[in-house]
């Protein structure tokens, strides 16, 4: 039973050896652990630290995208609506050109008809003028004493004209 009732010299010589390494841990192990700990501890602050500067950074570019993508936005809508105006003209300008081109075409149409239709009237008086004519030659070929035979002539005649 030694193992449970140590000596006295047994106890000494423990406790010197404890103290020793006590000592030696404390002079030369301790403070590079310490050390190292307390550096990894600042890198871990330094770290979250940084996390959360990019994180409010992430969160400001978030917003100036989101900014930036209003603005391209309204940009757009600004191109089209002027894209639109554009067109809008485009086409009431075309509308008005088609309008005068019409108007033009009629008004020409217009004239033609009225110098075709004074060419028939004249072309008309022409033949009615020649028709008169022949009438009379024929009238005084005639016997001129018999008033009559006169009529009877003229209305022959009038019967055997033909009007094209």
């Amino acid at each position: 039973m030694e193992l449970v009732s140590p000596g006295i010299g047994l106890i000494f010589w423990m406790t010197l050896a404890f103290g020793i390494l006590l000592f030696i841990l404390g002079k030369f192990v301790w403070p590079p652990i310490m050390r190292a700990l307390h550096d990894r501890e600042q890198a871990i602050e330094l770290a979250l630290h940084e996390a959360d500067k990019a994180r409010k950074e992430m969160e400001e570019l978030k917003f100036s995208n989101e900014q930036l993508l209003r603005e391209a936005k309204e940009e757009r809508d600004g191109m089209l609506r002027d894209a639109r105006k554009v067109r809008e003209n485009i086409i009431e300008s075309a509308r008005i050109k088609a309008n005068e081109e019409a108007n033009r075409i009629i008004e020409s149409a217009t004239e033609r008809i009225h110098f075709e239709k004074m060419a028939a009237m004249t072309e008309l008086k022409n033949q009615i003028a020649n028709l008169s004519i022949e009438i009379a030659e024929k009238v005084l070929g005639q016997e001129l004493s018999n008033p009559e035979k006169d009529k009877a002539i003229v209305q022959k005649s009038i019967g055997d004209i033909t009007l094209n």
